[in-house]
């Protein structure tokens, strides 16, 4: 354990060195440059933890491109949270401590070489525990397959890996990803670290939280009707759902085909768009991956929103909401009218969606658990259970009806941005619920916002815009047209820059011995 002095000494390091992250991210270190080690061999202490762990993946990537901070040090530093704080949040199923560090070091020698492979090498992130990791067992928050170990990784896992990232473990979550809660899972529910007796939004809560307490500086989820921007909001940080087929979905397990996505999640705006940008593309082996141009999307972080045209569907999106988020969108529409080029109303009824969905997602579901619930039904949660088995009684004509009317509304969503560029609601219409709240889990008013854009395909992005009397987060969800990430993501950052809410940090308990 290091002295006081060592550590004010540290401190000053910190703020000195992250005057200058403002250089360009692209630039690959000449190799004459000498590794600077780090100060101590013994793992860091809570504050020098937590000084590293609160910055965002911008920063830390340019430290260690510029060789200023160990990518071991920040594992050490992530790791050391997690020891703190995981007991209460029961954020992680999987932690990879012994693999995660031996890829650190990995990075660090690579970096020490010259050879910088970009923005995510030697950054910690974490991975929801539904994608296949070749070794680690993938759980998928469920005792039926508590003991799965995958022998291949996840599409998204391999270009992860390929881009230098370290995998601290896997995340919980919403058993099967079938909720919004993350309370039903095989190995406990979820706290919001806000508010521990909180849900913290599923079905990806386990990765939010884990960001949201600073135990990773980037997280990835799955979403199907909302399972990345729910706990997002709950959890106050950023997550985003790309466009349908634009990043894989081979080697995740499954909720519904036709309506799965999977993104990432941080704790900005900017963040988010360096992980989209390695895991984002074609994918050939994966018959729902799309060809999408792709852009460079961090060049528009940053750039000017004035021209562009906010949509409200108001008559769905904004009616019914709790008080609290009623009074926080407003005051968020006011900041994003003078960013933009104006607001206007814009009709959407969204309702028949929800219902096309569940058909798909029922008889989908379904089809990929039906040998598991035949054979292990007392594995499940009985939730979980009834869910699924509900997707029994889809007929095949239903089904065939379903799949033609959500090829339908894809092809001819387009006309709801005829007048405007993007659409704005809130992320959810209703705080998040106590743990104890028999409703907690209720699936409907969860899902009303967000489940049309996993219908119509649109990328999607919830961002932090206040916080409840409780002080619990509320989220702002920004909608662009398909394949419009980019404009998404300039619009949010230009939000968030305008912001102060996601600065804010919660207050987590003090020192809890791991579970």
């Amino acid at each position: 354990m290091t002295n006081s002095a060592d550590d004010l000494s540290r401190r000053k390091f910190l703020k000195v060195t992250l005057a200058g992250t403002a250089a360009s991210l692209a630039k690959v270190p000449a190799a004459a440059e000498t590794y600077q080690k780090p100060q101590r061999t013994n793992p860091v202490n809570d504050d020098q933890s937590d000084d590293l762990t609160r910055l965002s993946i911008r920063e830390v990537s340019e430290l260690i491109r510029r060789k200023k901070v160990s990518p071991v040090e920040l594992t050490t530093a992530c790791l050391a949270r997690i020891d703190r704080f995981n007991s209460p949040l029961n954020a992680f199923i999987t932690i990879t401590a012994e693999s995660a560090l031996a890829q650190a070091r990995e990075a660090e020698a690579e970096v020490k070489r010259g050879n910088w492979r970009g923005p995510l090498h030697g950054v910690p992130i974490a991975l929801k525990d539904l994608f296949d990791t070749a070794g680690v067992r993938t759980t998928g928050g469920s005792g039926v397959f508590k003991d799965r170990i995958p022998t291949q990784d996840a599409e998204v896992v391999r270009r992860l890996k390929g881009a230098g990232a370290v995998l601290l473990g896997k995340t919980n979550m919403q058993e099967f990803a079938f909720g919004g809660s993350s309370i039903v899972s095989y190995f406990g529910a979820v706290h919001n670290p806000w508010e521990l007796n909180h849900i913290a939004g599923g079905s990806s809560g386990g990765s939010a939280a884990a960001l949201a307490a600073e135990l990773c500086y980037g997280a990835f989820g799955s979403d199907t009707a909302g399972s990345i921007r729910i706990p997002a909001s709950h959890c106050g940080v950023v997550g985003l759902k790309p466009t349908y087929g634009l990043v894989s979905i081979r080697g995740v397990i499954p909720l519904s085909w036709s309506l799965d996505h999977v993104g990432p999640m941080a704790r900005t705006v900017a963040d988010t768009a360096l992980l989209l940008q390695v895991i984002a593309g074609y994918d050939a082996q994966e018959t729902t991956s799309e060809e999408i141009k792709i852009p460079d999307y961090t060049q528009v972080l940053g750039t000017k929103v004035s021209s562009l045209r906010i949509g409200i569907p108001r008559e769905f999106f904004l009616a019914d909401l709790d008080p609290e988020i009623d009074a926080a969108m407003k005051v968020a529409l006011s900041v994003l009218g003078k960013l933009t080029g104006g607001i206007r109303d814009v009709p959407l009824a969204a309702d028949k969606m929800e219902t096309l969905r569940d058909v798909v997602r029922a008889a989908e579901a379904y089809a990929y658990h039906r040998e598991y619930v035949t054979k292990t039904p007392e594995l499940y949660q009985p939730l979980t259970l009834k869910r699924i088995q509900a997707g029994a009684n889809v007929t095949t004509p239903a089904y065939i009806q379903g799949r033609r009317d959500l090829a339908q509304v894809r092809r001819t969503a387009a006309k709801w941005l005829e007048s405007v560029d993007v659409l704005v609601t809130p992320t959810l219409p209703i705080p998040p619920a106590a743990i104890s709240d028999p409703r907690a889990d209720d699936i409907l008013p969860a899902v009303r916002n967000t489940s049309p854009f996993d219908v119509n395909g649109w990328p999607a992005i919830s961002v932090p815009c206040g916080f409840t009397s409780q002080g619990l987060p509320i989220g702002l969800q920004i909608i662009g047209p398909h394949g419009g990430e980019a404009v998404v993501f300039q619009l949010a950052q230009a939000y968030e820059q305008a912001t102060d809410w996601h600065k804010r940090r919660p207050q987590l308990p003090a020192r809890t011995s791991s579970a």
